[in-house]
């Protein structure tokens, strides 16, 4: 079993491997992958051994919360119209007694009815029409997990964090002034007499005091989540906070009690500032940390944002218009022109042209009949059609599509396993660091002038907690990823997690399979050549043969000339004992005669010599034509040249290719000519021709024993061996058709652009994260010595604990801003 799990409470990286570590000891599951960025935990574990609850359990037992989400089909449904307790009675008892509904619960209150159904057994709309027969009005739902819940969390998150900056801001920044009010003298707002450290120590303590409860009140949480972690032997970065801030109140408290028994001099030991001012500033950073890690996931509010909001079903022969999470499987539709699909369907009932380019691309509106497909968010040009839905909700293919894409920002890339280790080590390290370098100072250091040897070594222990900071090391990777592939998606590109996207940038080699890849996939009969004395009548005979072989064929070349064949009004003759012969073509019997049909390969097998025709075939396959040969019993009689039409982008996109220093090959099961002529035409210097279907795959190998990294592009269903092989499988299908098992990026689109652009977005988000790692590793190395007075021994200063707060926070605002960079990546047509 494999589930995801939305967890609140992580503050930095140390905290989600905290969280890998426990699920990953309990018995029975396999593995467990936290991400930070988009707090999730993906666990895969066995069911029979272990159930979901416990896992949550252990969750819940380290100090984080699992955010439960709603998975049933329940409902909220808003009523009009209820005057007393016994009205919500009646609605109550009358919805449970309805078949199928499992829940039923109304509140006077709120004016809200709960409802559990089964919509196997009954729709919605059953349910509110009974409600409205009692004489009520029910309004339209509230779905329970409908809502985007990961967006509201965040945003109150957000709200909830800007209130307590707020707070902290308003009592903080007094509290710097009274604190440095003597170094302010040339200052216009001169600080109250009443409040001279010199002159009044206790009311200068005092009224920092009353500043500074506030502020500690607004980060209460740093202490209770800190804490907890550091006596369960887990300490994050919390627990740094809440060390280094404590520290710097117990002793200003010490302080104040020794100016109440007469110590003025301790005034010089108050610390009440540096405490609250740091606090004030890292929910500073932690308010614009989350304001940078939602912008981080628009790609998929702007998938979300392409669905309708309502869709006008047929019921009892009326319109009517209802919520999108109203529609049900079964339910007729009705889009009218310019409209958008609400949901998956097939047409019932009219003509019309569809736009589908928002799935796959193509600009042209395709004309739609009853029988055929439709799919949400694509929209109805012209005409009214009625089509049944097949698919709501999380099933339909856009939903397919943001799925997609959420797991892909949910996983890791292997490039982020060093940081994740660091992260493990990384606070305990800091808090053995910041216990030494103060001890060392302590017993060894000279104290700055009026400083005593407990405020030097205090200020260098705090300023080295302060200054530490997992969190950017735990942003670095999977905040980049979450922008690169929503990026991808934005242009059609879905990579299918973080590997993918890692592993792609490393590519040297791509191999392009030919039919319905690098060609569009339509291949036409261009020529029919009859040979001498071989019984043919004519053109139209050779035709007729061929194409009646062909009918039971699922070949697109076999498919050409059936189509060939119609277009020419062809009679078909009786085919008996028709034999595919994989990868060389078929074989049939008609009117007792037995016909072979198919390429260079099969004449070789069979001894058919070509005779005069082998001239003929060979100026057909230097000008990219696939000669069909048709042999009856042991002689050639004739050959049907078929060619299919070369995509307008391929061209290009190997020339892209080339210019990124990428090796292209070709790959066919076309004759050695044929495959070389349409090389030639688009630029490709590696053919791998005459290649059965079965042996691509061993092609792809063979260039990887030459040390190449490999992608194979393909359909998705043919090549499934190719691609599974190939270090990177890209699979050019409908976007329609998301879920291509073998694929490791999905190609929406059928513009091989998106080729090379998908490598390019892989290159610019690889290099985005060595930026953020190198920032992330760079700050602490560098921060963490400056802290513990490595410049005050060479005559330098002393870092203010301040400063390093604000560092701190500066710090993963830093690396979430550089990877909200990519957000700009535009696609270079030529190069990287």
């Amino acid at each position: 079993m494999r589930n995801t799990l939305t967890i609140s409470g992580m503050t930095c990286a140390a905290c989600a491997k905290r969280i890998e570590k426990v699920t990953g000891k309990l018995a029975g599951v396999a593995k467990a992958t936290v991400n930070f960025a988009t707090e999730k935990l993906t666990v895969e574990y066995d069911e029979t051994a272990l159930e979901l609850s416990a896992i949550e359990e252990a969750i819940a037992g380290i100090g984080y919360g699992v955010v439960s989400e709603n998975k049933k089909n329940e409902v909220t449904i808003p009523i009009l119209g209820m005057t007393c307790a016994a009205c919500a009675q009646r609605i109550e008892k009358a919805v449970s007694k309805i078949d199928g509904v499992t829940l039923a619960s109304v509140n006077f209150a709120t004016e809200r009815a709960t409802v559990a159904y089964d919509p196997k057994l009954i729709k919605l709309s059953q349910i509110k029409e009974a409600i409205s027969k009692l004489g009520y009005t029910p309004l339209d739902i509230e779905r329970k997990g409908a809502v985007d819940e990961d967006r509201v969390r965040r945003e109150r998150e957000i709200n909830s964090l800007k209130k307590k900056f707020i707070v902290s801001a308003i009592f903080g920044v007094p509290l710097l002034y009274i604190a440095m009010s003597s170094m302010l003298w040339w200052w216009p707002f001169p600080t109250p007499r009443i409040l001279y450290p010199m002159q009044y120590p206790l009311n200068y303590a005092i009224v920092q005091i009353i500043l500074t409860v506030p502020i500690v009140i607004a980060g209460r949480r740093f202490y209770s989540v800190g804490f907890r972690a550091f006596i369960q032997r887990s300490p994050n970065m919390d627990s740094l906070i809440a060390i280094g801030t404590s520290a710097a109140l117990i002793y200003s408290f010490y302080s104040t009690y020794q100016i109440l028994i007469g110590n003025f001099g301790a005034v010089e030991g108050l610390y009440f500032e540096s405490a609250g001012v740091i606090i004030t500033l890292i929910l500073l950073g932690k308010y614009l940390e989350a304001v940078s890690q939602g912008k981080t996931s628009e790609a998929i509010k702007k998938l979300m944002g392409l669905a309708p909001k309502t869709a006008i079903i047929v019921q009892d022969g009326h319109e009517m218009e209802i919520p999108i999470d109203e529609v049900e499987i079964g339910h007729v539709i009705i889009a009218k022109p310019g409209g958008k699909i609400p949901v998956d369907g097939v047409i019932v009932e009219g003509h019309s042209a569809v736009d589908e380019s928002m799935l796959t691309g193509e600009s042209i509106p395709i004309d739609k009949k009853p029988g055929d497909k439709v799919f949400a968010a694509t929209i109805n040009k012209n005409g009214v059609i009625r089509f049944e839905a097949t698919k709501v909700g999380s099933d339909t293919a856009l939903a397919q599509i943001i799925k997609l894409v959420e797991d892909a920002q949910g996983s890791k890339a292997p490039i982020a396993a060093m940081a994740d280790i660091v992260s493990g080590y990384f606070v305990p390290v800091v808090c053995v660091i910041a216990v030494i370098a103060a001890i060392a100072w302590y017993f060894l250091g000279t104290p700055p002038a009026g400083w005593t040897h407990v405020q030097f070594a205090l200020t260098i222990f705090i300023a080295i907690l302060i200054i530490a900071c997992p969190c950017a090391l735990g942003l670095a990777t999977p905040t980049a990823i979450m922008v690169g592939t929503g990026k991808g998606a934005e242009n059609g590109i879905l990579f299918k997690g973080g590997e993918a996207l890692e592993t792609t940038h490393k590519l040297n080699a791509i191999v392009f399979d030919k039919t319905g890849t690098l060609t569009e996939g339509h291949p036409e009969v261009t020529d029919i050549v009859i040979a001498n004395d071989s019984g043919i009548r004519d053109e139209n005979h050779l035709l007729q043969i061929t194409a009646s072989a062909e009918r039971s064929s699922e070949h697109p070349l076999g498919e050409a000339i059936v189509r060939k064949a119609n277009i020419e009004c062809v009679d078909f003759l009786k085919v008996e004992n028709f034999q595919a012969l994989t990868g060389l073509g078929i074989e049939a019997v008609i009117d007792g005669s037995v016909f072979y049909i198919g390429n260079r390969k099969l004449m070789k097998e069979r001894g058919v010599p070509l005779g005069n025709l082998e001239k003929e075939s060979d100026r057909l396959a230097e000008e990219g034509k696939t000669p069909m040969y048709v042999v009856l019993e042991d002689k050639l009689v004739g050959i049907v040249a078929v060619a299919d039409v070369l995509k307008k982008s391929s061209s290009d996109a190997i020339k892209s290719l080339k210019a990124m220093g990428i090796k292209v090959a070709m790959i066919t099961g076309d004759n050695k000519k044929t495959a070389d002529a349409i090389a030639r035409q688009v630029g490709i210097d590696i053919v791998l021709a005459e290649v059965l279907p079965q042996d691509k795959s061993n092609e792809v190998k063979k260039l990887q024993t030459e040390g190449l990294r490999v992608a194979m592009v393909g359909d998705g269903i043919n090549d499934a061996p190719a691609l599974a092989q190939a270090d990177i499988g890209i699979a050019i299908g409908s976007g329609t058709d998301v879920a291509m098992e073998s694929a490791d990026i999905v190609l929406m689109k059928s513009d091989l652009m998106d080729v090379p652009t998908a490598i390019a977005l892989s290159r610019a988000t690889i290099r985005n994260i060595k930026q953020n790692l190198f920032w992330a590793f760079a700050y602490n190395t560098a921060g963490i010595p400056v802290a513990a007075g490595i410049l005050y021994i060479f005559g330098g200063p002393l870092l203010n604990p301040i400063l390093a707060a604000a560092a701190m926070s500066l710090s993963s605002v830093s690396v979430l801003t550089n990877a909200l960079r990519l957000r700009r990546f535009k696609v270079n047509r030529v190069s990287d």
